[in-house]
């Protein structure tokens, strides 16, 4: 029954691209440890929202939430009866930011990126076929820019690299296909240089900090009955760590406040069956549940807490596992600080493709 396919399950988690709480585009997953053998696995995502809003006056934003692809590629490797390594290269945060122009609204022609890359290396060890630990080293690169914001502001980051770490732990039952992992990962703070311009003015370069936040995953799987298993993963992140705070914008476009924050964490849950339907095909289905963040929501990505659901299909033969992952989630309402604009009835379809190899 423990060969009920693991990736199956990922599928349903993180084979899509995804609107996260704050500005997270990584569940951050070390199921790829847990696959028998060597494997690597190469995962494509696209998503594709719908998020308008109206301010006081009546006027609409129209659709200002880009879509945008996601990649992910994994490698694991047994390196002897105790040891496994994986390598994991992902996006761990990133916003697309357009509002169109002609609408009248006070953000129209605004736009914002922030982009990133994460490498993390892994290695676990085995006590017995039960108990395990896990740690590695994570390396994120970020960067980030502003076009038009109210008219008035422009920003540019430089391009940070810094490392963090995670530590973890997991329970097995190979016979019934139990699983429980638990992941710690280290915030990780870049230094960024700002170039900004106000008001058509070159403001004088600083440098100000943003903390990628801590989090905790909990991912866990079981067989309940023949070829059937349940699966999830309950995410805690620390958003309340997160801020973009440059010297010009905090001094003079918006006193006080920052470009970009979040109120406070954020928890996700994710919920799931898969089938083994035969020794080719298997099936899942998730059901997904994001509190969001509380308090206003930021006018560059004007969405929190998420409700959605998503299925999988995975086709195996062989070491060669292609699978395909559909999902659909609905936004919360939030008023967004400043302008007080709410956005309501927003949504977003994506879709992911994931092919892996055993060897």
């Amino acid at each position: 029954m423990h060969r009920i396919p693991l990736a199956a399950a990922l599928l349903g988690l993180s084979g899509t691209a995804a609107f996260g709480a704050g500005v997270e585009r990584s569940p951050q997953s070390v199921g790829i440890l847990f696959e028998e053998g060597n494997y690597g696995e190469v995962t494509f995502g696209l998503l594709l929202p719908d998020v308008t809003g109206t301010d006081p006056a009546g006027t609409r934003s129209g659709d200002m939430a880009s879509s945008f692809t996601s990649a992910r590629v994994g490698f694991k490797l047994d390196v002897n009866d105790r040891f496994d390594a994986a390598l994991i290269i992902d996006e761990p945060i990133g916003a697309d930011t357009a509002y169109p122009f002609g609408t009248g609204y006070p953000l129209e022609g605004t736009t914002a990126t922030l982009d990133s890359v994460g490498v993390t290396g892994i290695l676990q060890y085995r006590f017995d076929d039960r108990i395990s630990v896990h740690g590695g080293v994570r390396s994120v690169r970020t960067s980030g820019g502003v076009r038009n914001l109210l008219g008035v502001y422009d920003l540019d980051t430089s391009r940070e690299t810094d490392l963090g770490f995670l530590l973890g732990a997991a329970y097995e039952i190979p016979e019934i296909a139990l699983r429980v992992s638990l992941t710690y990962n280290s915030e990780i703070t870049h230094d960024f240089t700002a170039t900004e311009t106000v008001g058509g003015i070159t403001q004088p370069q600083s440098r100000f900090s943003t903390t990628v936040p801590q989090s905790v995953n909990l991912e866990f799987q079981s067989g309940i009955a023949e070829d059937t298993l349940i699966f999830g993963s309950v995410r805690w992140v620390d958003w309340a760590a997160f801020d973009i705070t440059p010297d010009a914008y905090t001094g003079s476009v918006d006193p006080g406040n920052a470009l970009v924050d979040f109120a406070g964490s954020a928890t996700t849950i994710n919920l799931g069956l898969g089938r083994q339907l035969n020794d080719n095909w298997a099936v899942a289905g998730a059901v997904h549940y994001d509190t969001g963040t509380g308090g206003e929501a930021g006018n560059l990505q004007p969405v929190d807490g998420t409700r959605g659901a998503s299925v999988s299909a995975q086709f195996t033969e062989g070491g060669v596992h292609i699978g395909g992952t559909l999902r659909y989630d609905r936004f919360d309402t939030v008023t967004t600080r400043q302008i007080g604009a709410e956005f309501a009835d927003n949504s977003a379809w994506s879709g992911g493709v994931s092919i892996g190899y055993s060897f």
